[in-house]
């Protein structure tokens, strides 16, 4: 019976040894990951999409927010009807940003139909 639970402890720890952390690596030799795909590989057909700030600022007057940060800018409309925030991206390096994705939402926080918000946004 000794030998038969001898033979059985390895395999019963093995899955616990899965659980044990991995190396730690210093901050300072860690590698940066490569960039993600240009943003012209999520493109998709819809209201807004491929337009870029000065557009939309035509079409939707001054935005409430307009953040900016390394890869993203976002652009923030709104009314008394909806709220639509527009997220740009430039599809290569150097060149203009465009819409890549559009959320719409009520006041209320409730999704709707972006395409109805730009409109609304539009009617002022």
């Amino acid at each position: 019976m000794k030998s038969l639970r001898s033979a059985i402890m390895p395999f019963l720890t093995l899955p616990l040894a899965a659980c044990g952390a991995g190396a730690i690596v210093p901050p300072s030799t860690q590698i940066q990951p490569p960039p993600g795909p240009p943003a012209s590989a999520f493109m998709k057909q819809g209201p807004l999409l491929g337009s870029d700030a000065r557009h939309l600022t035509q079409m939707f007057g001054t935005p409430r927010l307009d953040i900016r940060e390394t890869t993203v800018r976002k652009l923030q409309f709104a009314n008394g009807r909806c709220v639509l925030d527009a997220y740009l991206y430039a599809p290569a390096r150097g060149k203009e940003p465009v819409v890549t994705h559009v959320d719409a939402r009520s006041p209320a926080g409730v999704d709707v139909d972006p395409a109805a918000c730009a409109t609304a946004l539009q009617a002022k």
